[in-house]
This record gives C-alpha cells, structure tokens and sequence, in this order.
C-alpha cells in the first residue's frame, strides 16, 4: 500500500529564487503532522505544490499513487479528487446554504445520484457538527461554524489527504481550538492531515510530528515552548 503522501528531495521556487529545497518526508493514513515556521518561510508555497498550483523546480510529490510533479493541468481535477483543501479565508459562496456549499463539490465532480448526494452530505455534517446549520446561510452562522462548513467541503469527497493552510487564523483561541481539535480528530478517522500554521500555542496544546520551514529547509523538529 502506497503512503499518502510523499515528498522526495522538492526543490521549491519563483524563477530564480529558491524557497525551500531538498523537501522529504511521508505521511501515512491517519497521520497528523504541523507544518509551520515564520510567515514567508514556505509553508503556503509547499501546500500549493502538492495540490499541483506550483511545479516543483526538481523532486517528486506523489498524493497516493499519483505523481503530481508530472501532470498536465487537464489532470489536475482528478488530484483534486484526492485532495481535502482547507484554507484560512472560508471562501463560501454566500447565496448557497451549508447543505448546498457541501453539495456543489460532488456535483461539480459529476455525481448526479441525488440520493447518494444526500446521503455524502448529511454523513459529513454530521461529523463536523452542522447537522442542525444545514439550511443556514453563510452570514447566519458564526465563523467557526463557517470553518466547519470548509471542512466539510473539503471532507465530502472522501481525500486520502487533507491540506489546511492557516485554518484557525480568522478563528478567536476557544474556537480555533475545536477546530484545531476536529482536525486531529479527521486524522483519526484515517484520512492523513498536514497543517501548516505559525501559532506555536497549537504546538503545545495538541503535540504532533512537526517539520519546521526555515531557512529553505524542511526538517522535522521538537519546538520548546514556555
């Protein structure tokens, strides 16, 4: 069985500038790991590379068994299918409810079996908790349940990896601490989770493996905090 995701020696950058390099490491099934170091260190860059916005300079970046360094953009949809995106601005569409902001990411993927949508739906509200907000509005809901609705979305389609790019950054600490928690929790249920945030408080609060961008590296590391 093929690890979730793989990163072998990426080399990382704009043009002529190098923004990480010599990048490995591997996630399996239901690992949780952070990614993080200072703002501009790399973080975003690797995440937009193994969601295939950004080709690698050198290395290889298989999500499963695909390579994603290698794909044409007319591939990219199907590594999309693989891939759980979550970032820190929520990016709901705000005429569509809860129900229908989940629903649209299988229908755009060409599930026209409205029974098994409603079926997709409703399993992967209820494990974020929006059971009862499924009719609601964007602007109706609060911002963490807005997250959680992110989370779904990126969820209902059954990734082997999800990628959160800051997500608790919009969040106050209580609330971005049950987010943070439902994330831990996602792994558990098996799908592999990287993500990446600068707030060293998560790091003491829920412990994980960490690999630390800096100085155009990424290696792992154990981080002491007050």
């Amino acid at each position: 069985m093929s690890a979730a995701l793989t990163l072998r020696n990426v080399t990382l950058g704009y043009g002529s500038r190098v923004v990480l390099e010599g990048v490995t490491f591997v996630l399996q099934k239901g690992d949780f790991a952070y990614l993080t170091g200072r703002t501009g260190a790399g973080k975003t860059t690797l995440l937009r590379a193994i969601y295939g916005d950004l080709r690698p300079l050198r290395g290889e970046i298989w999500v499963g068994d695909m390579r994603v360094d290698t794909l044409r953009p007319a591939e990219l949809p199907y590594l999309r299918r693989r891939l759980g995106i979550v970032f820190q601005d929520f990016q709901l569409l705000p005429y569509r409810t809860v129900w229908q902001n989940v629903a649209l990411t299988l229908e755009v993927r060409g599930w026209r079996d409205k029974r098994k949508i409603k079926e997709a739906v409703l399993e992967v509200l209820g494990k974020v908790g929006l059971l009862a907000r499924k009719d609601a509005y964007p602007h109706q809901i609060s911002a963490g349940e807005q997250q959680r609705t992110c989370i779904a979305r990126a969820l209902v389609g059954a990734p082997i990896v999800l990628l959160a790019d800051e997500p608790t950054g919009n969040l106050d600490p209580e609330v971005g601490q049950q987010i943070l928690a439902l994330f831990h929790q996602i792994a558990r249920w098996g799908t592999a989770v990287l993500l990446a945030t600068h707030n060293l408080q998560h790091l003491r609060d829920m412990p994980a493996p960490t690999y630390l961008c800096q100085d155009a590296r990424v290696q792992p590391t154990s981080i002491s905090l007050p």
